[in-house]
């Protein structure tokens, strides 16, 4: 479901990061075809210098569908970007791919926080996010963090996901547990 970037997806890519839907929520904006492949090549060394994660985000054919990244990592703490490709809103991707993003940052880099700014005018974002039971809306609780995304007038809801909180979630849900089960019942 996720891969590392790679400069061999940047096609299908830009062409689906360019469409009207999605093109004004996509943090790294890419004017051409050149742009996006130059920008590709800047986050893949941004992530070999530890500035940030991202991973393009594949449908069950392998085949690219969006990224998600986490942005500005600070005190093992940073913030969550992601976007597909508008043909495949509404049909189950965002929910997997966090998860499958969130375990890896968790569990394998040592993230303990993932913020979430999101535009108050992206309501589809705002519902996918609220829909998660581990996220939490930190406009009163991180004030001093939705104060400096709003400086500039108020554009941002901004939202948090702690470490502990996901495994909570994850415990509470059985995620992890051993498939013994499944193999009995084979």
């Amino acid at each position: 479901m996720l891969k590392k970037r790679d400069l061999h997806d940047s096609h299908t890519l830009y062409e689906l990061m360019t469409h009207p839907d999605v093109f004004p929520f996509v943090r790294q904006k890419a004017d051409s075809y050149e742009e996006f492949l130059f920008m590709t090549k800047q986050t893949i060394e941004a992530e070999d210098q530890g500035e940030l994660i991202s991973r393009t985000i594949l449908d069950e054919w392998g085949a690219p569908i969006g990224t998600i990244n986490l942005f500005d990592i600070e005190d093992n703490a940073g913030f969550l970007g992601t976007w597909l490709g508008k043909p495949y809103h509404g049909k189950g991707y965002n929910s997997p791919a966090k998860d499958a993003f969130f375990q890896e940052l968790f569990y394998d880099l040592g993230i303990e926080t993932v913020f979430m700014r999101i535009r108050k005018v992206n309501i589809r974002s705002i519902k996918a996010a609220e829909k998660l039971p581990y996220v939490i809306k930190a406009n009163e609780t991180r004030k001093s963090i939705y104060e400096q995304l709003n400086a500039n007038g108020d554009v941002y809801d901004l939202y948090e996901i702690p470490k502990d909180q996901y495994t909570f979630y994850l415990m509470r849900n059985g995620a992890g547990q051993s498939d013994d089960s499944q193999l009995l019942e084979a």
